[in-house]
């Protein structure tokens, strides 16, 4: 398990540290960090993903979300060695940061049986949709992904459609 584990801080680019949550898994012999070690690789590597700078660019943003100061560090470097720019590293914090507005405004409005609320508009600023550093389709990817670990349902139905609407398929 130990050895899993520094193979797995390895493929994270992350420094030796205790990290609480692989350290409990290590002193209880736990087989699942071997699972969560080819999970992650597997979701990085996936076709679906367009290639390492886009994976590493969402495990940006679900880390940024998340608020992993370490996971933050290692995906932005690890995106920065596929060719992410510091404007696209940027645009991704902007976007975690506009959708933990909008997600809870939406989940809000979702979660309320008060009609009144239907209407209501978030009046939030979106600039950085209109024409975003990363294009429009990856955005509203990142944008989907953020939102499913939100669970703001009408936020992931949007982006879903924003998706098709750019090209992209299911």
């Amino acid at each position: 398990m130990i050895e899993t584990r520094k193979d797995f801080l390895t493929d994270l680019g992350l420094p030796e540290a205790n990290y609480s949550g692989l350290e409990a898994f290590v002193k209880g012999d736990h087989k699942y960090i071997r699972d969560l070690r080819v999970n992650l690789k597997t979701t990085l590597d996936s076709p679906n993903l367009g290639g390492k700078k886009n994976a590493y660019m969402i495990a940006l943003a679900v880390a940024v979300n998340e608020k992993s100061a370490p996971l933050v560090n290692s995906f932005a470097a690890l995106a920065q060695k596929e060719g992410a720019t510091e404007a696209e590293i940027a645009e991704i914090h902007a976007c975690v940061s506009l959708l933990a507005s909008l997600n809870v405004f939406y989940r809000f409005k979702h979660f309320a049986e008060n009609k009144h609320y239907d209407t209501l508009q978030a009046g939030i600023k979106m600039t950085i949709m209109a024409r975003p550093v990363l294009g429009k389709l990856f955005f509203e990817t990142v944008a989907l992904v953020v939102s499913a670990v939100n669970g703001c349902e009408i936020c992931v139905n949007n982006h879903e459609k924003s998706i098709r609407s750019e090209g992209g398929s299911q």
